[in-house]
């Protein structure tokens, strides 16, 4: 899509843009996070309340993909507004300085009496780091030619096509950047999403938003998503660094370009659940549509949520149908160990729609090494499943999640932009 053809995008010159970088900039210098005094918040305090952030800022990776899920998110898809290769490049330390900013916490400084206030004041005078991660990927439309990037598109990145069982908005759809923030608390998110927006205003503005939230855990292991039951049971485990080099980082020899080393294929899909129906249905028929027990978690032929199923005992789906959808996204073969994703969902809620029906549903979000092997593969078996006849795909993306800010003087996709 043109400039011309997104949302706001023919109306920004080159010296609105940079009038808008200019006052980002100051923003920046009054804003950034101050140490605190001895013994309170802020970037140089010990521990998680006095400012250390709960996924790294630093790093080869963005820590933020693979951290523990927070209690509330916003997810936000962002068209790029800046005119050239040199403000998209104003526009990215810009974002890396306010995230690193957000994530530490601390007093922003003041700007004096002229000016507006350097902060929104929504935490308070003091920022708390608050468990803030921040997760940036970028979009196949980024490489559209703009920015001269077309021959450094990460080879499978591309709009997100409509699967069989989908009914795509476009007005939910796509975009140059995404930003997820992920906090504890709403006004934290809120405040960072408000602060961001601020500093990089005439650089990118909102294509579409979805704010959603993790249930604890019921009463004991995965979260459950809005239909009842546990959601990424049988994800890989984070903590495992082989694991997460084999399934979710992009490596060297892949075949990617080399600025994409250290990052991730991010797939984003807003999915309405038709929890009204839903709860009309059995509970043995809801648990055969998962082929999970909802209250344990269990595969239906076990005890414990993290017993593996036997399929290979039960070759004709008697006790775990064979279109269950456990069954179907994860086979568990040798053929298909290498198709497992790293699943990050949160549920969202938005009150009712215009008919009277609840609009609920699932954020799901996942990270993979390769779209088409990973994502795509596990997609296409899932079609036609039952769970199609409650769930409604209506949004979303592919994006690729920037490799990580290494230090105070690296910024989100320096080496892209190199």
């Amino acid at each position: 899509m043109s400039s011309a053809g997104r949302p706001g995008g023919g109306g920004v010159g080159r010296r609105g843009f940079l009038r808008g970088a200019a006052l980002a900039g100051a923003g920046l210098a009054a804003g950034a996070a101050a140490p605190p005094p001895a013994g309170e918040g802020g970037a140089g305090g010990g521990g998680e309340a006095a400012g250390t952030p709960v996924a790294p800022f630093h790093g080869r990776h963005q820590q933020s993909v693979i951290a523990a899920a927070r209690r509330v998110t916003a997810v936000t898809a962002l068209d790029v507004t800046a005119g050239t290769r040199a403000e998209l490049t104003d526009l990215l330390r810009t974002l890396t300085d306010r995230a690193r900013a957000l994530t530490s916490g601390g007093l922003p400084r003041p700007v004096g009496i002229t000016g507006p206030p350097a902060d929104s004041g929504l935490l308070g005078e003091r920022v708390p780091a608050g468990a803030l991660a921040v997760t940036v990927g970028v979009g196949g439309s980024l490489f559209d030619g703009r920015f001269g990037l077309g021959d450094r598109r990460p080879r499978r990145l591309t709009a997100m096509p409509a699967f069989p069982d989908d009914d795509l908005l476009p007005e939910w759809c796509h975009g140059d950047v995404s930003l997820q923030l992920h906090a504890d608390d709403t006004d934290t998110v809120l405040h960072a999403l408000r602060d961001i927006t601020r500093h990089t205003r005439g650089g990118m503005q909102v294509r579409w938003r979805l704010d959603g939230f993790s249930s604890p855990p019921r009463p004991a292991g995965t979260p459950r998503n809005l239909l009842g039951f546990r959601d990424g049971t049988a994800n890989p485990d984070p903590s495992d660094a082989r694991e997460m080099d084999r399934l979710v980082w992009v490596g060297q020899g892949a075949g990617e370009p080399d600025w994409a080393v250290g990052g991730s294929y991010q797939v984003v899909r807003l999915i309405r659940m038709l929890v009204e129906f839903w709860d009309r249905v059995s509970l043995p028929e809801q648990e055969r549509m998962f082929g999970r027990a909802r209250e344990s978690g269990a595969p239906l032929d076990g005890n414990h949520e993290r017993d593996a199923p036997r399929y290979a005992d039960d070759p004709k789906g008697d006790v775990i149908p064979l279109d269950s959808h456990i069954r179907l996204a994860n086979p568990r073969t040798a053929g298909t160990s290498d198709q497992r994703i790293l699943r990050r969902p949160y549920n969202y809620d938005r009150g009712a729609d215009s008919n009277g029906n609840l609009d609920m549903g699932l954020i799901f979000c996942s990270y993979q090494q390769d779209l088409a092997r990973q994502f795509e593969a596990v997609q296409h078996r899932l079609a036609g499943e039952p769970l199609v006849d409650y769930i409604k795909p209506f949004g979303g993306g592919y994006f690729f999640a920037l490799p990580g800010v290494r230090d105070a003087d690296d910024w989100y996709g320096r080496a892209l932009l190199g």
